[in-house]
């Protein structure tokens, strides 16, 4: 990215300002970047977790499959789920607070004993599934966030710091030479207003 300039003071003092908003947002974008990558593992590891438990969940009621045929689906539907907003590393994920079922009655003496346990064990399955779900989201939010921070931090750090600096050396080099040109200059005129000056003498 070319940064334009003029060689002129006014330049040099915009230049200066921006070089130095960005040399003072750099650690603090690097601090974010760094959360941000921590926050990003906790999220995986934490829905790799919720995934495990829920494969486990699994296996453990497959041996119940014949059963399963007998329940009635219907029984248990999800009503509401209950998200709420929190902030990860300043950044807004998902975070799940409850989940509501709706539970149809049913007739325990005519139904089979084992269907209030049904109940449970789909309540426990869907709500591990919904937060496996959540977090996998929060870590998609949060990895974007981190590679768009990091672009920022490489942006900074590799192009425009370097680019303002290399930009205010050119100015401030363009400047001392105008300076000694202008002495030279001077330098010149006087001498020779003094040369001209002897000749002038009798």
């Amino acid at each position: 990215m070319a940064i334009k300039f003029q060689y002129n003071k006014t330049s040099l003092t915009n230049l200066g300002k921006q070089l130095k908003v960005r040399q003072k947002a750099l650690p603090t974008l690097k601090n974010k970047e760094s959360a941000l990558r921590m926050s990003v593992l906790a999220a995986k590891k934490e829905s790799e977790r919720l995934e495990a438990e829920l494969s486990a969940a699994m296996q453990r009621y497959d041996g119940l499959s014949a059963l399963w045929s007998e329940f009635d689906a219907g029984l248990v539907s999800i009503k509401d789920v209950e998200l709420r907003t929190v902030k990860v590393a300043g950044v807004n994920c998902p975070q799940l607070d409850a989940v509501h079922y709706d539970i149809k009655p049913f007739n325990a003496f005519a139904k089979p004993a084992w269907f209030a346990d049904g109940v449970l064990i789909l309540q426990e399955l869907t709500r591990l599934g919904l937060e496996a779900e959540v977090f996998e989201q929060k870590r998609r939010i949060l990895d974007f966030q981190r590679k768009k921070t990091t672009q920022k931090v490489n942006l900074y750090e590799k192009v425009q710091i370097p680019g303002y600096q290399e930009a205010i050396r050119k100015i401030k080099r363009y400047m001392e030479d105008e300076e000694n040109l202008s002495k030279a200059s001077s330098k010149i005129v006087k001498t020779r207003h003094a040369l001209e000056e002897e000749e002038d003498r009798p």
